[in-house]
């Protein structure tokens, strides 16, 4: 059973006893002391596609949905429809544009190491890997003389998704990005 603190985009949890899918968690700080910390989550139900919204406590306990995970591998693209397959049993599975929103610009083709999870069946949601490798299409020319320091510019990758990277990052190179912050890990 999670804690609200524990949520990650893309989790399937029980809300009320229905299906729900994790799409976008906002940490809010209070100010004063000893006050907790709460974590605005914004739900979809996984049958009837209907939005929720939460506010929750970071020890707040949610209860994790029985579904069956699968090994999947990214194959192709179709219109608003993006399809899976599965590893093990070659099994394809097909997920509509706006159940992986959040997740369609980490997606390169033949990407392995993705978790499918299946509903009765139907493949609900998916969980990419921790980092991705994705190469530079368009960026400004990378300085020479450029240390690692923290200034950044910005990258255009392969699958069009746009991060900031470090000045001494040239066009063509593979670099990691982490797909749950969306930001430059580190060189590919």
């Amino acid at each position: 059973m999670p804690k609200a603190n524990e949520l990650k985009t893309g989790m399937i949890v029980e809300v009320n006893d229905e299906p729900y899918s994790v799409k976008k968690i906002d940490v809010r700080n209070p100010s004063s002391r000893g006050a907790a910390t709460l974590y605005k989550v914004r739900f979809s139900h996984l049958k009837t596609k209907l939005k929720r919204e939460e506010t929750l406590k970071g020890d707040d306990f949610l209860k994790d949905l029985d579904c069956e995970r699968v090994s999947l591998q990214y194959s192709y693209q179709d219109g608003d429809s993006y399809t899976f397959m599965n590893l093990d049993t070659y099994d394809q599975y097909t997920v509509d544009s706006d159940d992986i929103e959040g997740q369609i610009k980490f997606l390169s083709e033949g990407l392995e190491g993705i978790v499918g999870i299946l509903l009765e069946g139907l493949l609900v949601a998916i969980e990419l890997p921790t980092t991705i490798s994705l190469k530079i299409v368009e960026t400004a020319p990378g300085m020479k003389s450029a240390s690692a320091t923290s200034r950044t510019k910005p990258a255009i990758l392969s699958t069009g998704l746009e991060v900031q990277v470090p000045e001494y990052i040239d066009n063509d190179e593979v670099i990691k990005i982490n797909t749950s912050t969306g930001k430059f890990a580190s060189r590919g």
